[in-house]
């Protein structure tokens, strides 16, 4: 196993384009005196970290169906998921995984990136199910296409909600609230007190977003969702993997972002493209958004593009809320070598968070080692003090 210290990451620059704003503070000017009042103030964060950053999201449906595809085998079952307006629906489709040893009901991971290959990779799945977790696997692009020489808008979910203004990720991210309803209607031994939604990239940008606005995610996992989610608009930097490692390159920037794939995001953000410091929020909000719920966020140390320090300084700022909740044991990040991929690593670390809270499992060794030279803290308020 190899273990990644602080000299895995080598930083070369580093720019801190402002403070991270303060998550405390409410839009009328005071901040929250008691944990009592973060609902409120969480309530007020949704209006910029999900609606200026993704766009206002499509409702929980009116119209909700669910067709079986396959249910004879023990191990897999297939479906088709129709949920949408009583005049308007889209049909995508969503597979369960389930593993074949489990203590009465077992705990699942929602994950929409079933459009790329390594979901056929059965050592990569059988990662979750050998330690009795399922799967939920849908295709995210059934409900928004994901491609960048499109435009905005294209794909089957906007034809049913035209007047919200989300993007990709905010059809992406419906299509995991969809798969829970799905699980709450189906007679499957589910533990609907263990859903964990995970995702990859793009894909983890999805968790991210998903898992901040549906509660019935018990643990929000994005892995390596580069700008956009988990790292920080305001942190540029560059660095290299060492010994030997990944060459020097940059972390990807707002303005990188909303140029190649502009449509996975809210249209508001184009204003802020090359002025970040300007933003009323950065990441730290959607990953406070998930508190008091459990929240990993996992890093590749060589994944210099995903801006692995932007993401700490993130995490740390989310972190003043989780304590000041009282559930800073609920805040979980790692980092392992190499460099942009859903691995084997990543899963096994994922179970790892899942059989610690379902079941007292120790936490593994890997999780909290810093592969880089901490840079300090990238905002100067504190969380209230709890009276």
């Amino acid at each position: 196993m190899d273990i990644i210290n602080e000299n895995t990451l080598k930083t070369t620059e580093y720019k801190l384009l402002g403070k991270l704003p303060d998550p405390f503070m409410l839009d009328c000017g005071r901040r929250i005196s008691s944990p009592g009042e973060w609902e409120k103030r969480r309530e007020e964060m949704y209006k910029t970290a999900i609606e200026l950053q993704y766009g206002t999201m499509p409702p929980a449906p009116e119209f909700f169906e669910l067709e079986t595809l396959l249910d004879w085998s023990a191990a897999c079952r297939g479906y088709i998921i129709h949920a949408g307006t009583k005049q308007k629906q889209i049909s995508f489709r969503m597979q369960i995984l389930l593993p074949e040893k489990h203590d009465g009901k077992f705990p699942v991971i929602v994950d929409g990136d079933m459009c790329w290959m390594y979901y056929m990779d059965r050592e990569f799945l059988n990662t979750a199910l050998d330690k009795g977790v399922g799967w939920v696997l849908f295709d995210r692009t059934e409900l928004a296409h994901d491609i960048n020489t499109e435009g905005r808008r294209k794909g089957a979910l906007y034809n049913v909600y035209p007047e919200y203004t989300f993007g990709a990720l905010g059809a992406w991210a419906w299509g995991y609230s969809r798969c829970v309803d799905a699980l709450e209607k189906l007679d499957i031994p589910v533990d609907m007190d263990f859903i964990a939604f995970t995702g990859h990239s793009r894909g983890g940008k999805t968790a991210a977003l998903a898992g901040a606005i549906d509660k019935r995610a018990r643990i929000v996992n994005p892995n390596e969702t580069c700008a956009g989610a988990c790292g920080c608009y305001r942190v540029h930097m560059r660095g290299e993997e060492e010994p030997g490692g990944i060459a020097e390159s940059r972390s990807e920037t707002l303005d990188d972002l909303m140029r190649s794939f502009g449509f996975w995001m809210g249209e508001g953000m184009e204003e802020y493209r090359k002025c970040e410091e300007k933003l009323p929020f950065d990441t730290h909000f959607l990953k406070a958004m998930t508190a008091p719920r459990t929240l990993f966020i996992s890093e590749a140390a060589g994944d210099i593009w995903g801006n692995p320090v932007g993401s700490y300084q993130t995490t740390v700022a989310a972190k003043e809320v989780y304590d000041y909740l009282g559930v800073g044991d609920r805040l979980f990040w790692y980092y392992r070598r190499g460099v942009h991929g859903h691995r084997i690593e990543d899963v096994e670390m994922l179970v790892n968070v899942i059989c610690h809270e379902k079941y007292g499992d120790q936490i593994d060794k890997r999780m909290f080692r810093l592969p880089f030279k901490d840079p300090g803290k990238a905002y100067d308020w504190s969380a209230p003090e709890v009276k």
